[in-house]
């Protein structure tokens, strides 16, 4: 009997370079958010140093995930522009998406609550030293695991395809968008908390919610709930022209205040599903206000021009 173990038959041969680099490129970015979390934690001065072009090295790593993001979605791009889709590509794409989409993000949120958290409770770190810092440490681990069966997921349902519409599920690059706009957003507030009295309040406010918000948002990535495929079904194809103003309207407004701006629409793409599912849930369990809704609706599709 020959107990020698077959050799494997498949070998790879051929890869597409362009989309490859792209996709590398986003787990390079994320490796880079992973850096300059832990060198943002090393400083001695406190939770928000100002470095030049008023860059910290928490909100350093919260644009190397909105660019690992860019890179998400520019290697899709390039690997359909050149027929260069293959198991290859959807393998890597998951690999550089768990270190930027799943561990740096945790792992940012973790270093940050520990920064915020000195004043409160000593010590929070190390970080089983306290209570806190184990319930941080669970929340930030929960966060890795729904997005590491959210990519295993997508694959197996939907490989290499892109022309699906809808998401089963919030996208991790979105759920990192959300703990990643947060954070730009209380460094932002941090630095000009002299500015206004409400400043710090908000701040402080941001700051407390940030690991419920990633304990939801992980649970978000792993639930059914539909969300939109925002290239395939918001900017392809020809759109209305008001449309196309209010994408211009967005542009505006991102870059007159990009943190702000990314946080409300980050978090508004990451929560409208969960709340139209309540919505439909109480609706359903309540039916005369459902039929007095529609009764409502129908009258003003007729009256309204």
């Amino acid at each position: 009997m020959n107990l020698k173990p077959e050799k494997s038959k498949r070998r790879l041969r051929r890869v597409a370079m362009l989309p490859s680099l792209v996709t590398l490129l986003n787990a390079v970015c994320g490796f880079a958010a992973i850096h300059f979390t832990a060198r943002g934690m090393s400083e001695p001065n406190g939770l928000w140093l100002v470095r030049p072009y008023e860059l910290t090295f928490y909100a350093a790593a919260g644009w190397m995930i909105f660019l690992a993001m860019v890179a998400d979605g520019v290697d899709g791009f390039l690997a359909r522009l050149t027929r260069g889709t293959s198991g290859f590509g959807e393998q890597l794409d998951s690999i550089a998406d768990m270190v930027s989409f799943g561990v740096a993000p945790a792992f940012l949120m973790l270093r940050v609550m520990e920064s915020g958290l000195k004043e409160l409770v000593s010590p929070v770190s190390p970080i089983f030293g306290s209570i806190p810092g184990k319930l941080l440490w669970l929340i930030a681990v929960t966060y890795v695991c729904c997005a590491a069966l959210r990519l295993a997921r997508f694959n197996v349902e939907h490989g290499h395809e892109s022309a699906h519409l809808t998401f089963a599920g919030l996208p991790s690059p979105a759920a990192a968008g959300v703990i990643a706009s947060l954070v730009l957003l209380f460094g932002e507030m941090e630095i000009i908390k002299d500015t206004s009295a409400a400043v710090p309040v908000i701040s402080k406010l941001v700051i407390y919610l940030l690991p419920a918000i990633t304990v939801i948002i992980g649970l978000l990535m792993v639930s059914r709930l539909p969300y939109g495929h925002l290239v395939n079904r918001y900017v392809k194809g020809r759109r209305p022209l008001s449309h196309l103003v209010r994408v211009v309207f967005l542009a505006f407004f991102l870059f007159w205040k990009p943190e702000l701006t990314l946080t409300i629409s980050f978090l508004a793409y990451a929560g409208i599903p969960p709340v139209r599912w309540f919505w439909q849930s109480y609706l359903s369990r309540h039916p005369a206000l459902s039929a007095q809704n529609s009764s409502v609706k129908e009258h003003n599709g007729v009256t309204e021009p």
